[in-house]
């Protein structure tokens, strides 16, 4: 492999893995966040009832991804991998930055826990599409002979944004006071997610 050729692939590898990256940390940082979300977006007169319906929502980001992978992979085919990994990205994002701005259970009533769900939903077919797409366009992109190896590090980054959303979460919990953070202060790491996505798309 040529110097040349070393650095275009780092180049798809870096953006593909930045924006795999957040997607994940999207993704996650619900279920890191599900003891709190329960008490904030479900009634809170049976809190077991209230956690169970919050795990419920998480899974259902998981039930749709097949679905994001058939549509966006159909749409990368048609109009390029580039553009669909960004409207995934922002898809994604979107999704979770207004997660973070719905009004409690107590304000609005089942609209929170319905417009939770449906962000969810849209973030589980942002990332089905974003995942395989992100690992196709790297593929594309890739020396003949290495495609596995340079596919591989998509894998790594999803881990990556698992412990991101977990520093975001101990990180916030340790600036702000344990009211703080129970009033509002935990909607701050869905708000992280506008400038990680800025960031991603400028790369």
């Amino acid at each position: 492999m040529t110097n040349r050729s070393t650095k275009g692939i780092w180049k798809v590898i870096s953006a593909s893995s930045m924006g795999t990256m957040i997607e994940w940390y999207d993704f996650y940082i619900f279920g890191s966040l599900a003891v709190v979300i329960s008490t904030k977006f479900f009634p809170s007169d049976n809190p077991t009832a209230a956690f169970l319906s919050t795990l419920a929502t998480f899974a259902a980001g998981f039930v749709v991804r097949p679905f994001g992978a058939l549509f966006f992979g159909r749409l990368g085919d048609l109009i390029g991998r580039k553009y669909t990994f960004m409207v995934t990205l922002l898809l994604m994002g979107g999704a979770t930055f207004l997660i973070g701005c719905i009004p409690s259970y107590e304000t609005i009533g089942f609209m929170a826990p319905l417009l939770v769900l449906v962000l969810r939903l849209l973030q589980g077919l942002a990332l089905g599409g974003e995942y395989g797409g992100a690992a196709t366009y790297v593929a594309e992109h890739a020396p003949v002979g290495q495609r596995g190896y340079w596919t591989s590090w998509i894998q790594t980054t999803a881990t990556v944004g698992l412990f991101i959303s977990l520093m975001v979460i101990l990180a916030t919990k340790n600036v702000l006071s344990a009211e703080e953070f129970d009033a509002w202060g935990w909607r701050v790491p869905f708000w992280v997610s506008i400038i990680m996505v800025g960031v991603s798309y400028m790369i």
